[in-house]
């Protein structure tokens, strides 16, 4: 389980290490790719498996299922980490969620999600000051 936030740097080659704590659940690689909300989503390859067979199984004739199955597919790429353990993020990724030097890298239960860090300083803002509404929304769903 991925849990925690933890602040980074990306260097010029565009190499961001992945925490310690997490690094033992990567080892196997990973798979790196847009997320939502403008962030960059990192799986275990497991987790991505499980993922891409449930989009996989998705309505092909539904415009939303299409779109949803090229964001996570066309954009994903397998990394491994390295000896220092770090990873190697695309440019493309990079500009995607608009990373800039110093990122976040937030442990969301099955997955890593890895913000700029001004982008992450505004979205935590946001969601902190919407907590109880976001809570009284997902008790409606039993959480």
């Amino acid at each position: 389980m991925f849990i925690g936030e933890f602040q980074h740097n990306i260097d010029q080659k565009g190499r961001m290490a992945i925490p310690v704590k997490f690094r033992d659940e990567l080892t196997n690689g990973a798979v790196v790719t847009r997320g939502i909300d403008k962030c960059l989503f990192i799986f275990t390859k497991s987790e991505w498996n499980e993922l891409a067979e449930k989009i996989s199984k998705l309505p092909l004739v539904q415009s939303n299922s299409r779109a949803f199955a090229r964001l996570m597919f066309a954009g994903a790429i397998d990394v491994e980490i390295d000896k220092q353990g770090r990873v190697l993020v695309s440019d493309y990724l990079r500009k995607y969620a608009g990373l800039s030097k110093q990122v976040v890298v937030a442990g969301v239960f099955n997955r890593l999600e890895v913000w700029d860090k001004s982008s992450w300083q505004d979205y935590k803002m946001k969601t902190e000051k919407e907590s109880g509404d976001i809570a009284e929304k997902l008790s409606e769903l039993g959480v």
